[in-house]
């Protein structure tokens, strides 16, 4: 279970977390939406211990992130190319993967076997370097990665995107089996509505910082109410400001 507590992080002016409280369960897969600059990625990367809140804090099972390593033998992510190790080779990659996590080189294979249709044959025995790969690819290797260490949690920011439109269903396939499976709890954020609602049993809805909406999705019902907000008019009144900091690189 995560729970967010008096949660808080600005850039300069810009509120990019605001979050009094939020609780998530033990196997949901849960979608943030929002426009850019809501603070989906920072709300990530605070909870992986990427970025230091101002106030508050986030709990992984009871575990403070900043004060212990212990959270990390059973999360993984991939929020963005910076989680790769790019002037490695897929395999070795996930070789490295396998060895930091105390996984045999032989079940590193077979795990990453499993996601042999998520590869798309463009992955596995290309000998190529995952600097030289397509940005899809790179996001599949990443993804990958993370799923092979097999976590209880895992965070995925935007793993739609740069995927063409088969790897997209496939990927959505393999969030889904995951999360039956195994009864991980898993997180993705997503600028794709319709793919949100596939495959979330629950989504919450993110602007300026603050949680505005957080809807059950057990049975695809958050469509409408979704619809509804970035097709009508609230979505624009709830547009957030351009942060100063996002012209230096930081993304929120």
């Amino acid at each position: 279970m995560i729970e967010v507590i008096d949660l808080k992080k600005q850039f300069g002016a810009t509120v990019a977390c605001d979050i009094p409280s939020f609780t998530i369960a033990d196997g949901q897969v849960l979608g943030l939406v929002g426009n850019n600059g809501a603070g989906k990625t920072t709300l990530f990367r605070i909870i992986l211990d990427l970025l230091k809140a101002d106030a508050g804090r986030v709990l992984i099972d009871g575990m403070d992130p900043t004060a212990t390593e212990q959270w990390k033998d059973t999360t993984a992510a991939y929020v963005d190319e910076g989680f790769l190790i790019d002037f490695l080779t897929p395999e070795e990659y996930f070789a490295f993967i396998g060895k930091v996590g105390g996984i045999s080189p032989d079940d590193v294979r077979q795990r990453a076997a499993c996601y042999d249709a998520l590869a798309g044959g463009e992955i596995f025995g290309q000998k190529k370097l995952i600097r030289n790969l397509s940005a899809g690819n790179k996001q599949k290797v990443g993804i990958i990665a993370a799923l092979i260490r097999q976590p209880r949690l895992i965070i995925l920011d935007e793993p739609f995107n740069f995927l063409d439109p088969s790897s997209q269903n496939e990927l959505k396939r393999v969030i889904r089996d995951y999360n039956r499976q195994t009864g991980a709890t898993v997180i993705i954020s997503s600028h794709n509505l319709q793919h949100t609602v596939d495959i979330s049993t629950r989504i919450a809805l993110l602007e300026k910082g603050h949680i505005l909406r957080d809807m059950d999705n057990a049975d695809g019902s958050a469509k409408d109410e979704l619809t509804n907000y970035f097709e009508g008019g609230d979505a624009r009144n709830h547009a957030p400001e351009q942060p100063e900091e996002v012209g230096k690189g930081i993304k929120i």
